[in-house]
């Protein structure tokens, strides 16, 4: 039997106020993404997730950070993912914009092209990061999320 190996993940559903869902199409798969990324040595879902924002997408101002639900995901054998999922709000007024990566990691110099879409209206998402769109509260809901203790 082959060894399975855990991957940590943290996964960001970003709303603005409309209750539009930030989304970029990345390189290497199809279909829409949001930003996410594995957590580094000692760092805990939460931080992966502040981190992994900042440095896909630029923006380092989140506000009402919940978590949403922790999944264990398989892509192929032997790898499985353990993806924390939480919905931040923000403010940004731009309808689109393009972020450098330049952290120096695997994913410096690409670019991502952000912009925001309507979540339960959109076309699918790669890897499967759709699967909890309908967690998310609806712009004018009240839906109350319990918050990851770190």
């Amino acid at each position: 039997m082959k060894e399975i190996t855990y991957v940590q993940k943290a996964c960001a559903y970003i709303t603005r106020g409309t209750g539009e869902l930030l989304v970029f199409e990345g390189p290497g798969h199809d279909g829409l993404q949001i930003p996410k990324g594995t957590l580094e040595a000692g760092e805990s879902p939460r931080e992966a997730l502040f981190r992994e924002v900042l440095e896909e997408s630029g923006l380092g101002a989140l506000n009402g950070t919940s978590h949403l639900t922790t999944d264990i995901w398989t892509r192929r054998e032997g790898r499985r993912y353990v993806r924390h999922f939480f919905h931040s709000t923000v403010h940004e007024p731009r309808d689109r914009w393009t972020h450098t990566v330049t952290d120096g990691g695997g994913e410096h110099g690409s670019e991502f092209e952000f912009r925001w879409v309507q979540p339960r209206t959109a076309r699918e998402f790669a890897l499967d990061l759709d699967e909890y769109v309908g967690l998310l509260p609806t712009a004018t809901g009240t839906e109350t999320i319990t918050s990851l203790s770190d």
